[in-house]
């Protein structure tokens, strides 16, 4: 593969062909400040955000989709650069809600990082807001278009990855906005909630309802797990806060699955410590379930196969398992039912 070698703030740097301005950097151990660029999508070039002086160029390029020349000389902090990306930044903010302390995306807000990192204050430009209804007719996502800067990225991460391309742009200029097929909402739209969306959203435009209200991110501690509801083994973050698991979120170093997860993976997490869920064993005494001890509970179940295998055999019973378990239980469970019940009557929620 031929290579090519360019000069990015005083330091070079040897890349593949074909190589965008910005990977280089990014290989060079050099930050390029980005709102639409994601290294799983397509880049449109749209935010203007990474844009960058090359010599020998009379504009500022966009470093995502600007191939890397051989030869070819860059800088990414020139005075003409950071004024153009403050000035974008101030624009972003002047049809944005100024309301950074109570919006859910505040820590992990890349508009807001960079607000900060650019010293940018809201108040420079003045003219019309849009005001958008919020949408939270779903139990899963809440948009807030009012917060949506069009990077499009929910745009591209749907059709692009998911396949599904429940998202594209509508309307025009000003009033612009990515919108559901005849502008639904999201509950009456095709959308099947795997929340890829939410989880490129680079702003407070699309949230996990379910986490509202529950911490800031820098409450919240990260531990990496597999989810438990299929085979494909998907890996996740659990956030969890005072002992407890208060969302999931997507870990874009996850082995096998990336950022991706389906509805179950992403939102269906609240069983954990529902209070329907049965803490203890419960036993039927006099037509009424009364608590009992695990000793208790396990002798009667082995007295009772016992009873039904000598009777009536052991295809007289079945074993239903769970994803919920883990993959050694559902292997123990499998070989119970086989060696020690004595049938192949097991199932699993997971099978379909």
């Amino acid at each position: 593969m031929s290579e090519v070698t360019i000069t990015i703030d005083g330091q070079e740097v040897t890349v593949p062909a074909g190589t965008t301005v910005l990977q280089a950097a990014r290989m060079a151990g050099i930050e390029i400040p980005t709102l639409c660029h994601d290294p799983e999508l397509t880049s449109p070039g749209a935010c203007r955000l990474c844009v960058v002086e090359i010599e020998g160029m009379r504009n500022l390029p966009a470093s995502c989709v600007t191939t890397a020349g051989d030869g070819m000389v860059v800088n990414t902090i020139s005075p003409d650069v950071m004024d153009a990306r403050k000035t974008v930044i101030e624009l972003l903010l002047a049809n944005h809600p100024e309301d950074c302390l109570t919006c859910e995306r505040t820590g992990q807000c890349r508009l807001q990082e960079y607000a900060y990192h650019y010293g940018v204050r809201g108040d420079v430009f003045h003219g019309d807001r849009t005001e958008f209804p919020i949408d939270d007719s779903n139990p899963f996502i809440v948009r807030d278009l009012n917060k949506c800067i069009r990077c499009g990225k929910c745009v591209r991460v749907c059709d692009e990855v998911q396949g599904r391309s429940i998202y594209s742009f509508a309307y025009r200029g000003f009033d612009s906005i990515p919108a559901t097929a005849m502008d639904e909402s999201l509950a009456e739209s095709e959308c099947v909630f795997c929340g890829s969306c939410v989880s490129v959203c680079p702003t407070g435009a699309l949230t996990e309802k379910m986490m509202h209200g529950v911490g800031r991110s820098w409450e919240l501690e990260k531990i990496k797990t597999t989810c438990p509801y299929c085979g494909v083994g998907c890996n996740f973050d659990l956030n969890v806060k005072d002992g407890k698991v208060v969302g999931v979120t997507s870990n874009a170093e996850s082995e096998v699955n990336g950022r991706a997860l389906c509805v179950k993976g992403r939102f269906g997490y609240n069983f954990i410590d529902h209070p329907d869920r049965l803490t203890k064993p419960l036993i039927k005494k006099d037509g009424e379930f009364q608590e009992a001890t695990w000793e208790e509970a396990i002798n009667l179940v082995a007295e009772k196969f016992t009873q039904i295998k000598q009777e009536h055999g052991g295809d007289a019973l079945a074993l239903f398992s769970s994803a919920r378990c883990t993959n050694e239980e559902n292997y123990l469970a499998n070989k119970f039912c086989r060696a020690v019940l004595g049938t192949n009557n097991i199932d699993h929620c997971a099978r379909l």
